[in-house]
């Protein structure tokens, strides 16, 4: 006899056969078991068992507590449905994203283990949609065309970083047609919950549950239990894996059962159901059928023989034995089984407790710190296992826990003994049939500031008393500038009731600082800032008795005074009443804690006076000044003034400087250099008195420059800038051959030569000079030096006689005048016009369409003459023809040239009655046309007879000649026979007996041949004498040809890395179509292979072969007439590095 098997181990019993007697055990049908809540979250639908006929009671209220559980993610929730076979349906779930920073993951589950996510398809689709307005993820599970095996409980399961949420809801199939209830074995085969206390167990709901009576499925059922036992135990994985069985440990196990009792029982009819399952406080009935009513039959529990009692009763139907099992509890949850001679027969009972529900849920809190805090909640059962949370982690009472869980019988309380912030969180509930959360808000108690602190100012060596009072009696810290005060005999800390002090004897510079009061607990501070104030002092004790400090012109000064005073003083320098700010200036104030400083980098002459120094602080003020004198060296002089040039000598003369550098000065040293030069030469050893000066023993012709150094007491200036150059010499001889150029109404035009004798001086320009008759007042022509020797005289009047002359200026001066000999009348003398005709226009003008044209053409005439232009006696169309004139010439220009410019062009030049005239013929020539028609006037033996008509067009030039070409019929081959011919009538010879002859004619002129030529419309055939050549008729040859090579492929060797290819030729007719394959495998779009065909010669290169690329090679050539073939061996080496 086999030993009792405990639940635990996971066993499978084999299938329980359908109730043949449905009235018989009408009276022995279990009670419907709710399921633990944990099963309800995990998204299974609690099992109900019932005997065939008795009613599911119970069922409304699981849903009801279902759906009584807290969401915490889920806004709108999947709610169960029911759908006909072939219809769709539809389930949604809604998610609030308010406080979600991104997506949440929704999974969708069929029982509890079935993730649908895989099984998306035609039959099932999955969505997801967001809101933006709302902010609301909507995620809908869609199943098409329901079948009965759909139906079931499906779960919905929601996740959020440390949130989580599921709902469990049902559907149902309907069918109208019915058959026997089919249970499917492996359904029984799916965990009946996670976490709780019986997880890993098997769920044989789905075989004890009753179903709905369906319609047989159309495809074969399948016995996995027969194609366990008939597989390798290398498959099993694979074959629960295949028909969805997800406890494999159990199956292995129930097998292992089934191939222990494989035997037929002799004493057994009908044996007990592989399990049976009840509620806690339900009845169960377990019967048994025997082959012979006359066996005895016993029952045993966990190997203990059960006796008749209230709580047991046995029962005698004919061959049936029935035990009734009343009032069940957990403790008997265990195996049975029941013995008939020497045979026995076993089962699992299973009892489950009914879900414990929530029935007064948690209240939102809201507590101030140090108080106690008490969570409440009623579930529906006393002593209850309940398990509390915060924030989704489970609260675990014990000796250092600051949690305690009281339970007064149905009542269950969380206590939280002196409450923190850090108490602030969700807590939960959980039971095995719901579950409620609440908020739990801990703030601190309102503190009232009923004293701040205040700021202080205390002179150096005063108390120092910070004092504040608050609502509450708390302790608190001290702190200055962020570190805790700490006591000692000058520094206590007094705290009495809700007043806090703190007092500093004899204050001191280093108690200066911000000091803050912080109350324990209180997020609160009360600053405090405390300065401790001295009054300036400024210590002159290092300067003269007058104050006054002398510094040489051009070194540093750095004058620091020592101050004292608390707060450090604010000094301010300052210079009639300009303040000297402290920076990076040249002159600039530098304060320290204990010293201020005037610095003055580079000193000048007008940093010397009075500086004041003003100390201030909260204390006092303080002042003292300080005399500041700068001796320094004479400014330069101002550049020297050169007033008189000799041939080696000049007077130069200079203005005494500014500044003497507060010290007389006392002479002058004078210097000079050529222009070109760099290095200057002193002049005088001894000093100077006067401010004039006569430099002697210069050279003449060379520029020189002079300066000048003032000295005093102190030393020597600076130069001053260099004098003007000048260059000791004379001045140039007049100007030669002046005369007068042009006369107008108003201006007179003069020229003239350059002095014969310039000098080294060289020469500046030129001044102009004229007097009207019967004065001497000479006024200048030209206000600044002209170096051209011709200059107009304008705005003279008319009839007005006018002297002139002319002189040269270089650096010496003016030369002397040079006179014109007579007065000039002021009043212009008329040019009669002149046309100056270029020789190459004298004749026809001729250019090529498209190319520009631009000719000039001068004349002469005064006063500026008018011109017109006509072309064949009309007025020149300026928007085609750009005419430009000046006061010399005129300017004919076409940019583009026309046919249409050809023509003859007249100009006239007109001065007051005087015209001048003349013409050019323009001539704009192109290509000519063809000639207008060519015939073949006759033909006799090897000589042919053309005629043609001039072209149309000659291209506006005389045609020159013609150009005649020939071509055979065949060929249409054109050969020139003549060329450059000017007859309009030729004859051909030398042609070909028996050839057939077409012609054409080019015309020709100055520009070239015509673009095209006339060609004869009937054809020359030069025939033999006397004979009638008749053409043979030949019959059509057939070239079609079936393919075939001319020369096979040949084995080839290659070497790896380097192209290779496989060649050979083939014939064919219509051109056969070329296959290569290898191996028997047709290449097709490898990039490896290259393929070419040519006149027959068939190529396959293959690039950087491997060994890879070896093997047999194949040629195929295909057309209509049939199929050749052609192989080859190819055979790649790697050669060895």
């Amino acid at each position: 006899m086999p030993e009792p098997t405990k639940k635990e181990e996971n066993e499978v019993p084999a299938p329980a056969p359908p109730p043949e007697e449905p009235s018989k055990e009408k009276d022995a049908g279990t009670t419907p078991a709710k399921e633990p809540s944990k099963e309800k979250e995990a998204g299974t639908t609690p099992a109900k068992e019932w005997s065939l006929g008795e009613s599911p009671v119970g069922e409304e209220q699981d849903k009801q507590n279902a759906n009584s559980q807290l969401s915490i993610l889920f806004v709108e929730k999947p709610q169960g449905g029911t759908v006909k076979v072939g219809e769709n349906i539809t389930f949604i779930a809604k998610v609030k994203a308010e406080d979600l920073l991104r997506k949440p993951t929704v999974k969708w589950f069929k029982g509890k283990w079935m993730d649908l996510a895989s099984k998306a398809g035609k039959h099932l689709q999955l969505k997801e949609t967001f809101e933006r307005h709302s902010r609301v993820y909507t995620f809908e599970m869609q199943i098409i065309k329901a079948k009965e095996n759909y139906a079931g409980n499906y779960r919905c399961e929601v996740t959020y970083k440390d949130k989580f949420d599921s709902c469990s809801f049902d559907l149902e199939v309907h069918e109208s047609t019915g058959t026997t209830p089919n249970i499917d074995i492996r359904s029984a085969f799916k965990r009946s919950g996670e976490g709780q206390d019986d997880a890993g167990e098997l769920d044989f709901s789905g075989l004890l549950k009753r179903r709905e009576v369906k319609q047989q499925e159309e495809e074969p059922e399948v016995d996995v239990w027969e194609l366990l036992k008939n597989a390798k135990p290398s498959e099993y994985e694979k074959i629960a894996f295949q028909y969805g069985i997800t406890d494999l440990r159990g199956m292995l196990k129930r097998l292992k059962r089934m191939r222990r009792v494989e035997k037929k029982s002799a004493a057994f009819a009908k044996i007990l159901d592989p399990a049976y399952q009840v509620d806690k406080g339900g009845r169960v009935r377990f019967m048994v059928e025997l082959a012979d009513p006359k066996l005895e039959v016993k029952w045993y529990k966990n190997g203990q023989e059960i006796r008749p009692s209230t709580k047991y009763i046995f029962e005698h139907k004919g061959c049936q034995r029935i035990l009734f099992i009343n009032n069940c509890q957990m403790t008997d949850d265990s195996e049975y089984y029941v013995t008939a001679g020497d045979e026995k027969c076993s089962t699992e009972l299973f009892v489950r407790e009914p879900p414990i529900m929530v029935t007064k849920q948690l209240e939102d809190t809201t507590a101030y710190c140090g108080e106690r805090v008490e969570l409440e909640c009623e579930v529906s059962e006393d002593d209850a296992n309940v398990k509390w949370f915060k924030n989704g982690e489970e609260i675990i009472p014990g000796p250092k826990s600051r949690y305690r869980i009281r339970v007064e019988g149905k009542k269950h309380f969380l206590i939280i003994e002196g409450a923190t912030k850090a108490d602030s969180a969700e807590y939960s509930v959980m039971t095995t049939g719901g579950q409620s959360s609440a908020k739990l808000t801990v703030d601190l108690k309102p503190l009232k500031i009923l004293t701040p602190l205040t700021d202080q100012t205390v002179n150096l060596g005063k108390e120092i008393c910070l004092k504040c009072e608050i609502s509450e009696n708390i302790t608190g810290k001290w702190t200055k500038n962020g570190l805790p005060v700490q006591e000692s005999d000058r520094l206590k800390v007094v705290h009495k009731g809700r007043i806090h002090k703190l007092v500093i004897a004899n204050a001191l510079i280093e108690d200066e600082g911000d000091y803050v009061f912080a109350p324990d607990a209180y997020n609160v501070t009360l600053p405090a800032k405390v300065r401790v104030i001295d009054p300036p002092k400024i210590i002159l004790d290092g300067l003269d008795a007058d104050n006054t400090v002398t510094v040489i012109a051009g070194n540093k000064l750095r004058l620091e005074i020592p101050i004292s005073g608390e707060p450090p003083p604010k000094a301010i320098w300052s210079r009639a009443d300009k303040a000297i700010m402290e920076g990076s200036g040249r002159i600039r104030a530098e304060s320290y804690p204990d010293s201020s400083t005037l610095v003055i980098d580079v000193a000048e002459r007008d940093d010397s006076g009075v500086y004041h120094i003003n100390l201030k602080n909260e204390a006092g003020e303080a002042h003292a000044s300080i005399k500041i004198k700068v001796v320094d060296l004479p400014d330069p002089p101002v550049a020297p003034t050169v007033t008189e040039v000799g041939d080696d000598w000049c007077i130069m003369k200079w203005e005494p400087p500014a500044y003497d550098g507060g010290s007389p000065i006392l002479g002058y040293f004078i210097e000079r250099k050529k222009k070109q030069s760099s290095r200057w030469m002193r002049l005088n050893f001894d000093l100077c008195k006067e401010t004039t000066f006569e430099p002697k023993k210069m050279i003449e012709g060379v520029a020189y420059e002079v300066r000048i150094f003032a000295v005093n007491a102190i030393g020597i200036s600076k130069p001053s800038m260099p004098s003007r150059p000048f260059v000791p010499l004379a001045v140039t001889s007049p100007p030669t051959l002046l005369a007068v150029d042009s006369v107008t109404d108003t201006t007179v035009t003069m020229k003239w030569r350059p002095p014969d004798q310039i000098g080294a001086a060289g020469l500046d320009g030129y001044v102009l000079e004229y007097c009207f008759e019967g004065s001497d007042n000479w006024l200048p022509a030209n206000k600044d030096l002209i170096d051209k020797t011709k200059f107009t005289i304008t705005d003279l009047p008319t009839d007005s006689k006018i002297f002139v002359r002319v002189k040269a200026i270089n650096a010496a001066g003016a030369s002397e005048p040079k006179y014109y000999s007579q007065p000039i009348l002021v009043k212009e003398i008329i040019e009669p016009p002149k046309i100056r005709i270029p020789r190459h226009l004298k004749q026809t003008y001729i250019r090529r369409v498209g190319e520009a044209v631009n000719l000039v053409i001068p004349f002469q005439g005064k006063p500026r003459p008018e011109l017109t232009w006509k072309k064949d006696g009309v007025e020149i169309d300026k928007n085609q023809i750009n005419i430009r004139n000046s006061e010399t010439d005129t300017i004919i220009f076409i940019r583009k040239a026309e046919r249409s410019h050809s023509g003859k062009y007249d100009l006239q030049v007109k001065v007051d009655k005087f015209v001048e005239t003349a013409s050019i013929d323009i001539q704009i020539v192109d290509r000519p046309g063809p000639p207008q028609s060519v015939k073949i006037e006759d033909v006799w033996g090897e000589n042919v007879a053309l005629t043609w008509t001039p072209p149309k067009d000659d291209g506006n030039a005389a045609i020159t000649g013609y150009t005649i070409q020939k071509a055979d019929k065949k060929s249409m081959e054109w050969f020139t026979v003549i060329e450059h011919y000017h007859r309009t009538n030729a004859t051909i010879t030398e042609l070909v007996i028996g050839n057939e002859y077409y012609f054409r004619v080019f015309s020709e002129n100055m520009c070239g041949l015509s673009e095209d030529a006339t060609m004869t419309k009937e054809s020359a055939v030069i025939a033999k004498d006397g004979k009638i050549y008749k053409n043979p008729v030949y019959e059509d040859f057939d070239f079609s040809e079936a393919p075939m090579f001319t020369q096979p492929l040949v084995n080839t060797y290659a070497i790896a890395g380097y192209n290779a290819t496989l060649n050979c030729s083939v014939r064919g007719n219509p051109k056969p179509k070329i296959t290569w394959m290898k191996n028997k495998v047709v290449i097709v779009d490898d990039p490896r292979y290259r393929m070419f065909s040519n006149q027959g010669v068939c190529t396959l290169e293959i690039r950087k072969p491997s060994p890879y690329d070896g093997g047999t090679y194949c040629c195929k050539a295909v057309n209509d007439l049939g199929t050749v073939e052609i192989e080859c061996k190819l055979e790649v080496k790697v050669v060895a590095q």
